[in-house]
């Protein structure tokens, strides 16, 4: 009877220390902040008969991307998920509706096994021909799901040879889709055609154009663009600006990327509080060909059109991107009752720009637009530029009348005192 006891004792005490332990640690779970995604990156390479070519380092373009892809993937972060996908790598023949289908994914995205991925890479040898725009479209299906980074490194020696399905109209389509996945061009060739395209291609997606004709140029610039994605980055919220303020989207501090026409004027909302200020930038990117003469015009008026502050910049040129800013501080209300909380102004923004281009351009989808808000407490020193208004460009007006007063009473005083004289003798 004694050890029956004692056996119930101590299985009770087994039982509420296990249920002390587990109501402690389900809390310290539940506070647990869910794990970050991780970011995606997948490598696409163009195995087309073109890289037997004998012209980097003395050895064949494929050999010079084979060793140039073990060394990034001995270097690729741990928190990265990677894959590669080929193009031109099966289909040896000449039937141009087979070869314009020659891609393939090597090896999945997803955590990497070093020593799989290259023996995948080590059996490739060139083959056929160059479907770049089917290729990115594979890739942007491989990367397709999830929150994370994403990122296509593309590496190639020559122009796609698929058309009508035009790569850079590929890479447009993919960014007007919303999934931020930017995409970066390698080119092995130092040609025009080339370096044309794969530019168009990347600048589409907000990417970078690189030209390597060296080994360790290649895999060095690879495993720059792979860390890169690593690296922890803002998301831009996609959005779509109206063509009235009234009807405008309401934005909080953040990145947003949206879409503009050439000529067009598109609107977004922001309210701010007394004492704080608006801080708003705009950059348009010219992923086409453009005429010369251009500007954009970012604008902030109240709801009942009066404008505010406004900041411009124009080109004469082919340019990747023009960006514009402004600042609009809120001066803060004296006498207000501590309890009431201050009514916040609602400020319209107003994006517009002036490119245009050559009618074989198309005009859709249009131009990327990246806008940034951010609302940060007003400056207290009135000695602050924009603590005047410059940006609507009284306060220069004023020290331009002033300065041309002083200028004028002077001027008459000499001139004044210049006769007199002249009369004396």
């Amino acid at each position: 009877m004694i050890i029956r006891k004692r056996l119930t004792v101590g299985v009770g005490i087994l039982l509420a220390t296990l249920t002390a332990g587990l109501g402690s640690a389900l809390p310290a779970a539940a506070d647990e902040a869910p794990a970050k995604a991780s970011p995606k990156v997948e490598l696409v390479l163009d195995v087309s008969g073109s890289m037997r070519t004998r012209d980097i380092d003395g050895q064949s373009r494929m050999t010079a991307a084979k060793q140039a892809f073990n060394e990034v993937l001995d270097a690729v972060p741990e928190q990265v998920e990677l894959g590669i996908r080929t193009l031109g790598a099966d289909y040896p023949g000449n039937d141009r509706k087979v070869g314009c289908k020659d891609t393939r994914q090597l090896y999945p995205v997803g955590p990497l096994d070093r020593t799989e991925a290259k023996t995948a890479v080590a059996t490739l040898a060139p083959t056929g021909w160059t479907p770049i725009g089917p290729a990115l479209l594979g890739a942007a299906d491989d990367l397709k799901g999830g929150d994370s980074t994403r990122r296509i490194v593309l590496i190639s020696d020559g122009e796609d040879t698929c058309g009508p399905l035009d790569p850079c109209e590929v890479a447009r389509d993919i960014a007007a889709r919303g999934i931020h996945l930017v995409i970066d061009t390698l080119g092995l060739v130092p040609n025009a055609k080339i370096r044309e395209q794969l530019t168009c291609i990347a600048e589409a997606t907000g990417g970078t154009y690189t030209a390597v004709q060296h080994t360790d140029e290649l895999s060095g610039r690879v495993k720059q663009l792979v860390d890169r994605a690593a690296e922890p980055v803002v998301t831009p919220v996609a959005t779509e600006g109206a063509d009235s303020c009234s009807s405008a989207p309401q934005l909080k501090p953040g990145l947003y990327t949206d879409r503009e026409k050439f000529g067009e004027h598109r609107w977004y909302r922001v309210d701010v509080l007394p004492g704080q200020e608006l801080r708003a930038s705009v950059s348009v990117f010219a992923d086409r060909a453009v005429n010369n003469d251009y500007g954009v015009l970012l604008r902030a008026l109240t709801v009942h059109g009066r404008e505010i502050v406004r900041g411009s910049e124009s080109g004469t040129g082919r340019t990747d991107a023009i960006s514009s800013g402004l600042r609009y501080p809120k001066a803060e209300v004296d006498g207000t009752d501590s309890d009431d909380k201050p009514a916040a102004e609602t400020v319209c923004l107003q994006v517009a720009n002036s490119f245009s281009a050559p009618a074989s351009v198309k005009t859709s989808p249009g131009m990327p637009v990246e806008l940034t808000v951010d609302l940060v407490d007003a400056p207290d020193d009135a000695a602050d530029a924009a603590a005047f208004g410059l940006g609507r460009g009284w306060w220069l007006l004023g020290v331009l009348i002033l300065t041309g007063l002083v200028a004028g009473l002077l001027f008459g005083w000499i001139s004044r005192w210049r006769v007199a004289v002249w009369r004396t003798n």
